[in-house]
Formats: C-alpha cells, structure tokens, sequence
C-alpha cells in the first residue's frame, strides 16, 4: 500500500501511537474541513465517455495550507491545489487509494461514517471491475451509494436525482426506479 503505512516505523503499534494520533487528527480534520464524493464525469478517452471518480477533500484557507501538505505527506498521496476563492485543498483520487484511506481513517471518523462507509464500497465496486462490465445492478448500486452520499453532504449546487444518474449512464429512468 502505498499510502500512510510506508511511513510507520516498528514503534508506531502500540496503542496510542504517535501513528493513531495523526490518522485520528486527520481524521477529525476530514469530519469538519473535507468532503468526500463520487461523481460521474465524462470521460473523451474512453468508449463509454464515462468514468466514476472517489474522491476525498481536505479544505483549507490559502493563508494555512501548511497543514494541508502535512495531511498529503502523512497519507502519502494526494495534490495540493491553491482555489480563486483563497481556499486551498487536497485531493485524493482512485478507487483503491481512497478505500484503504478511508479504512485507515474509519475508526477515527465520527461525522462523516455514512459517507465513509458508502464510499469504500462504491470503491470495492469499482476496483473489481471494468467499468464497461459492471452489471445493471452494480451500477444501480453504485446511483444509490452516490445518492447516500449526496444526502449526507452539505452542498450548495443542486443535487441530482436517481432518475438524472441513471439517465446519465444511458438508461431509461422510468424503467430502472
């Protein structure tokens, strides 16, 4: 794995570990300051035009961005991008890195467990599977741990519905609900 374990040391199992107290930091800094997603997005590369795309959040204003590079060094991935709005973030993208994440985080979280849980097994989903031979099933699945999600979100932008996701991967609403 090569997120946050390759940096622990030998000392860092005993409880109470310098190692538990930064994922447990990190972790409360995610339940008020971050965001996490799965999002649908089109994709020119492909020949679907699709792709889900996890993803975790660290916000922070531009002016204290130093703890955003200490998260991306602790977990050991992740960008750091400076907004027009004087909000830096770090993103963490793919299906298997932002699982193992969140399963280190897991134990930590406390506000944002609903959308944790949801989004490690749209990643579980994602990462057993090409996208273009998920099942029906799977990708309705997948439209109801978006929704889930969504709902536990705080967001500004209009939501979108089980009828607009589903009509977004190319099938009829009406028969999918």
């Amino acid at each position: 794995m090569k997120t946050y374990l390759r940096t622990r040391s030998k000392q860092d199992n005993t409880v109470g570990s310098r190692s538990n107290v930064e994922l447990a930091y990190i972790a409360g800094f995610l339940d008020g300051d971050g965001s996490l997603m799965l999002q649908i997005k089109k994709r020119r590369d492909s020949r679907i035009g699709l792709r889900f795309m996890p993803t975790i959040c660290f916000y922070q204003d531009t002016r204290h961005e130093k703890t955003l590079y200490w998260i991306k060094e602790k977990l050991g991935i992740g960008y750091v991008s400076k907004r027009n709005d004087g909000m830096s973030e770090v993103r963490i993208n793919g299906y298997k890195q932002v699982a193992n994440i969140l399963k280190l985080l897991l134990p930590y979280i406390r506000f944002k467990e609903i959308q944790s849980k949801a989004l490690i097994s749209a990643c579980e989903i994602l990462s057993s599977t090409k996208f273009s031979k998920l099942s029906k099933a799977q990708l309705e699945k997948l439209v109801d741990l978006i929704l889930v999600i969504q709902k536990e979100n705080y967001v500004t932008k209009k939501k979108k519905t089980r009828e607009e996701l589903m009509t977004q991967l190319g099938f009829d609403p009406v028969t999918t609900c």
